[in-house]
């Protein structure tokens, strides 16, 4: 499960709240908070915004390279 720790790590390195990252994701911060702590899987459209939004790739996302 790294990548949920790298996805609150990410949100929290840029100061931001679920709420804000829900926004950019277009869904509720109940739903995105269910996906940072590993609840439901998140979409592969949700996981492509979040790649470019914090310019990082999938592989580093989901915890498959450290770079």
């Amino acid at each position: 499960m790294d990548y949920v720790i790298r996805m609150r790590n990410l949100r929290e390195d840029h100061d931001k709240t679920q709420q804000q990252i829900a926004e950019v994701l277009g869904t509720s911060q109940t739903m995105y908070s269910r996906y940072e702590r590993g609840i439901n899987e998140m979409p592969i459209r949700c996981l492509l915004v979040l790649c470019e939004y914090y310019h990082v790739s999938a592989d580093y996302l989901l915890g498959l390279v450290d770079k």
